[in-house]
């Protein structure tokens, strides 16, 4: 069975995608911990981050810098903040949240009912970034 991640890649389901290359996508989680907190995941489904291939693996970390640093240019948080956990989806991703301290970086942060207008602006926030 397709992972969510993958469902959404392959456009069975919708997401606020805001990076697409040959190796990764880059969308906006449901449930954010900080406005534009962004998932960059591998196109390939592979459970653990230590599993990809040394290509998929380079790919996933350029993208995640370039996503990263258009959270920063986007939002101006004091960090872009990188959590690899992907306990809670069988397919690698990297998670990008955007932090003025430490104290943002719990899951128990993460807005279970955000504002979709809020999702569309942080997203197109990040896309005017990246252009």
């Amino acid at each position: 069975m397709p992972s969510v991640f993958t469902r959404i890649i392959n456009g069975e389901l919708p997401g606020r995608i805001v990076h697409a290359d040959e190796h990764t996508v880059a969308l906006l989680t449901i449930a954010p911990i900080r406005p534009g907190h962004t998932l960059v995941v591998p196109r390939v489904e592979i459970d653990r981050w230590l599993d990809l291939p040394d290509d998929v693996h380079a790919a996933l970390w350029a993208s995640s810098a370039l996503v990263g640093r258009a959270i920063d240019r986007a939002f101006g948080p004091r960090r872009v903040a990188v959590i690899v956990a992907g306990l809670e989806v069988p397919h690698a991703h990297v998670h990008l949240i955007p932090i003025d301290s430490e104290k943002q970086l719990s899951f128990e942060n993460a807005d279970q009912a955000p504002d979709p207008a809020a999702l569309d602006d942080a997203a197109e926030r990040i896309r005017a970034a990246l252009a």
